[in-house]
């Protein structure tokens, strides 16, 4: 139905989020899109154990003034890598395909939205192309030591000792259905208000060939992402990129201490606490929608 049937019909007009793949890196990238070709862009980057899902009821709240992109990283959601790509799943892995894909699209210029693992992938993006970045939005999207909360033990054990032991603990633990709700449960209010459909999707998507082996992997490389600590935290202080750190202050992993500290290099950066958990769009997603766009107009006033 079009835009002008819906008006006459005394509803609102929603922008539609397109469901569309391109090929990068040798990677088939599944990604959704919404808003006008010539808006201001607005690149999002999701995390675990999610994909571009989580920015369903986020994307159309602001499309009708940003052009929003998500892909689904490799290893999650819908996008596919073919068995002869050979691919290694690291997360410099995962930002070189992402570089591929902005690349592609001929992104030039864009605001980042990262959370949780997509926070150490576009990070390394702006690393890369630092002058293309023109604001940075980090839900729960941690780049601090501080900011590492008391739920990584295991992952912090199986760091240390990366055998098949602590390889199951972490499986056991981490990758079941239990494992998946809690992380978006724990710290929110009211359990019924997030969507079941997101963590049973993550976990049935889960199951696909040998995607838990996958998942593990990440797992074990993400401590490759603190050593960058350092470059990252640079980039913020040498750019300052017009900067948003708005998280849920319950979220076990990311703790609110890793977003105040966006501020020790970035003065200007806004820091704002959200009653929620982890999966904050979950729950927060008029407050996030409302701030993003806060943020966004300040660049262009």
């Amino acid at each position: 139905m079009s835009t002008a049937a819906l008006q006459q019909a005394g509803l609102p007009a929603i922008p539609r989020v397109l469901n569309k793949r391109v090929e990068a890196d040798g990677v088939d990238v599944f990604y959704r899109e919404a808003g006008p070709a010539d808006a201001p862009v607005l690149l999002l980057l999701h995390g675990y154990p999610t994909s571009s899902l989580m920015f369903r009821e986020l994307m159309p709240r602001l499309a009708a003034r940003y052009r929003v992109i998500a892909p689904d990283l490799p290893g999650f959601g819908f996008t596919n890598v073919p068995a002869g790509r050979n691919y290694r799943y690291t997360f410099d892995s995962l930002a070189q395909t992402v570089r591929a894909f902005v690349d592609t699209l001929n992104l030039q210029r864009y605001a980042l939205y990262v959370f949780d693992y997509g926070a150490p992938v576009g990070f390394r993006l702006a690393v890369a192309y630092p002058e293309r970045v023109t604001a940075l939005i980090s839900q729960n999207g941690n780049a601090y030591e501080e900011g590492l909360g008391d739920a990584w033990g295991p992952i912090r054990t199986y760091w240390a000792q990366p055998n098949e032991a602590n390889r199951a603990v972490v499986r056991d633990a981490v990758l079941t259905l239990e494992g998946t709700r809690w992380q978006y449960v724990h710290g929110v209010n009211d359990a019924d208000a997030v969507a079941p459909e997101t963590y049973t999707l993550d976990t049935l998507l889960f199951e696909r060939g040998n995607n838990k082996e996958i998942q593990l992997d990440l797992f074990l490389d993400y401590a490759s992402n603190l050593k960058l600590y350092p470059t990252f935290q640079a980039f913020f202080r040498d750019r300052k990129p017009p900067t948003l750190a708005i998280w849920g202050k319950h979220d076990p992993f990311f703790i609110p201490p890793g977003a105040q500290a966006y501020r020790r290099d970035n003065p200007n950066a806004t820091v704002e606490m959200l009653d929620t958990g982890h999966f904050a769009l979950e729950t927060h997603v008029d407050e996030i929608a409302i701030a993003i766009d806060k943020l966004m107009r300040s660049i262009s006033a």
